[in-house]
């Protein structure tokens, strides 16, 4: 059965997996890729004297050889072996792209803000490779790991957004130091949940099925989720006034946001599971825009 063609993954992956070692073997040389990809930045950062980037390199590499880790420890619980890198039949997605590395190297404007928006993106487009690859499995086993190892990227997402969010501030406060203004007017999540649901309303018309049937659910879901998010978040109203994926993404920062400062269990579970759903809404929100 043929995937779905994405901006996310840009290319449609090359088949289906055929066994729970080939699965392992997989995820272990995309994590294993990232870690070298990473490693080499961070040398080429240094190098160049941006001691800075070449942290969040390092960061980011350390943080891919745990998930290295962790995929062989799995593999071993499961399978009795580690991973075995001759049993990887086709490419994954790439950790960073041939012109997103580029821009890393030669940017004069690159920032650990863009550098963390890049590993984003990276962590989305191993979500949807998963995903995929769950979605089209017809072996349960296979299935329900795939279906793990995509939520495992959307936690490595979760994580990397919020590393993301404090750069920008930091970077932000930088250069506003003595800037003052009026606070804008505000707006609660439920409300922008809904004007979310109304733009993919829209949307929908302007979509060839399969892509249609999947904004459809989306929105159905967005709907859901406005009823749980009543109350929630603080956004400035100018934000409804953006794109849906604006919309989408100013709605994952406001759950993760208010999931760092919640010292209530159950709004603590309640915030977590909207960020995880927004976060998964958002990664297939980007790889249907080619649609």
């Amino acid at each position: 059965m043929p995937f779905l063609r994405t901006s996310l993954l840009r290319a449609e992956p090359a088949g289906v997996l055929q066994s729970l070692d080939e699965l392992f073997a997989l995820a272990h040389a995309m994590e294993q890729e990232a870690a070298n990809k990473y490693d080499s930045l961070a040398d080429e950062m240094r190098g160049q004297g941006k001691n800075e980037l070449a942290e969040v390199f390092t960061r980011l590499a350390a943080a891919e050889r745990d998930h290295v880790d962790s995929v062989t420890s799995w593999s071993q619980s499961r399978r009795g072996k580690s991973p075995d890198p001759a049993l990887v039949r086709w490419e994954a997605p790439e950790p960073l792209p041939p012109d997103a590395a580029a821009e890393v190297r030669n940017s004069r404007l690159m920032t650990p803000y863009r550098a963390l928006a890049m590993a984003v993106r990276n962590e989305e487009r191993a979500f949807a490779f998963w995903s995929y690859l769950a979605a089209y499995s017809d072996d349960a086993d296979i299935k329900k790991a795939s279906e793990m190892m995509a939520r495992e990227e959307l936690g490595h997402v979760a994580t990397l957004r919020k590393e993301r969010r404090r750069a920008y501030h930091h970077e932000h406060d930088r250069s506003n130091v003595g800037a003052s203004s009026g606070p804008p007017r505000q707006i609660d999540a439920r409300r922008l949940e809904l004007r979310l649901a109304a733009q993919l309303d829209d949307l929908e018309p302007r979509l060839s099925e399969p892509a249609a049937v999947r904004i459809r659910d989306i929105r159905q879901q967005t709907i859901e989720m406005a009823a749980a998010a009543s109350g929630l978040g603080s956004f400035a109203a100018s934000v409804e006034h953006k794109g849906p994926l604006e919309v989408a993404e100013a709605l994952v920062d406001g759950y993760l946001e208010g999931a760092e400062r919640s010292t209530d269990a159950a709004h603590l579970e309640r915030l977590q599971h909207l960020a995880e759903q927004a976060i998964a809404r958002l990664a297939w929100l980007r790889s249907l825009s080619a649609a």
